[in-house]
């Protein structure tokens, strides 16, 4: 969980018997509560608060469930099927992800979309274009003041 209001990854595929670490690495409490209708039926609910059912655990907050930065929160999940959960404060922002529990697991997590795969941001790829716009211009004006530069001796 992080200060921009994401969960890294926000899809995943582990092994039934696997206990998930949630960690707060920024400095924003955040929470870890299942969507109730998004948990297989004979699935424990889970959520940061210990409560027993979604309503109960946003009714309870902030009070109770806050992971603060640094902080942690674990499950173990044994039953096989999808996981829907949220961050209370933070769903109205996206912060929303999914876990698939499953004997196809490689066992280590982290499989189901592959990871997280690194992306360029807009910006560092905006100075790129402009940098070889400008390479290319730089060249095409050399070639031309070399091409039909004048004898002005």
């Amino acid at each position: 969980m992080t200060d921009d209001l994401v969960f890294d990854p926000d899809s995943t595929t582990i092994a039934p018997g696997t206990t998930v670490v949630w960690e707060n690495v920024g400095t924003v409490g955040q929470t870890v509560t299942a969507y109730e209708d998004e948990i297989p039926d004979e699935a424990e609910y889970f959520t940061s608060g210990g409560f027993n059912n979604e309503q109960a655990a946003r009714q309870g907050y902030p009070d109770e469930g806050n992971i603060p930065g640094g902080k942690t929160y674990e499950h173990t999940f044994d039953v096989e099927g999808t996981y829907g959960y949220f961050c209370i404060p933070h769903e109205t922002a996206g912060m929303v992800a999914e876990l698939t529990v499953s004997a196809d697991a490689d066992g280590e997590g982290g499989g189901g979309d592959g990871g997280v795969v690194p992306g360029i941001p807009e910006s560092a790829r905006v100075v790129g274009i402009v940098t070889v716009a400008a390479m290319v211009s730089i060249i095409a004006l050399a070639y031309f003041f070399l091409k039909y530069g004048g004898d002005y001796g």
